[in-house]
């Protein structure tokens, strides 16, 4: 099935020029019918697709799908809304920026999708590098996957430029131990959206995706 028509593209390039609650209340009903329902029920769909992968993804779609509003508390762009949709498909749902899960963002002009470790925290990336190091051929192999690259290229994040003395002799022989995050991206052109088999595009995606996440959990919950 279409989950999407051209309507849902309209909406955000329209919000893009008028974004402000009042343009928002006078559309709320375009935004539901052909915004927040379609994307709620293919969330739904990857959320099952997902589980039937990775069983530990007991989620349901309002677990997973990020609110339309901005936090404007602490920025200078006051715009109300994003212009976009987008999930966290992992066992935290959206809620985890760290647990290593399937991220998928829907603007008018691009369909944007990844997933990994955004926000890692300091135990956790103790534990990544230590992994890394105690098996460095493996973790090669993983990112030079050609399933792996030819969808997202390589792994990304930033580094630190200042690494505790036991990591940094393994930095020369992997640039990737400096990493504070471990995440991958890759953009599509919108018109997937109109696509009856979106899920199954999305899905290899996230069957790309899915040994780097495999291997970023077990060592976030190795000892």
């Amino acid at each position: 099935m279409v989950y999407f028509t051209r309507e849902y593209q309209k909406f955000f390039q329209q919000l893009t020029k008028n974004n402000s609650k009042t343009w928002f209340d006078a559309n709320r009903q375009r935004y539901e019918e052909h915004v927040k329902q379609p994307f709620t029920a293919l969330v739904e769909v990857m959320i099952g697709l997902i589980r039937a992968e990775d069983p530990e993804v007991a989620i349901a779609a309002k677990d997973a799908v990020f609110r339309i509003n901005r936090d404007i508390r602490f920025s200078k762009e006051k715009s109300p809304y994003k212009t976009h949709m987008a999930a966290n498909v992992s066992k935290q749902g959206r809620k985890s920026k760290e647990w290593p899960g399937f991220y998928f963002q829907f603007s008018a002009d691009r369909v944007t999708v990844g997933g990994g470790t955004y926000i890692t925290e300091p135990p956790a990336l103790y534990k990544i590098r230590k992994t890394i190091i105690g098996d460095l051929p493996s973790f090669k192999r993983l990112v030079t996957a050609k399933a792996f690259t030819s969808k997202y290229g390589s792994l990304q994040g930033e580094r630190n430029k200042i690494m505790p003395p036991e990591f940094r002799q393994w930095v020369a022989k992997e640039p990737m131990v400096a990493n504070k995050q471990f995440y991958f991206m890759s953009d599509l052109d919108a018109g997937v959206l109109l696509e009856k088999a979106l899920p199954d595009r999305l899905m290899t995606y996230y069957r790309a995706g899915s040994d780097i996440n495999s291997f970023l959990k077990s060592a976030m919950i190795s000892r």
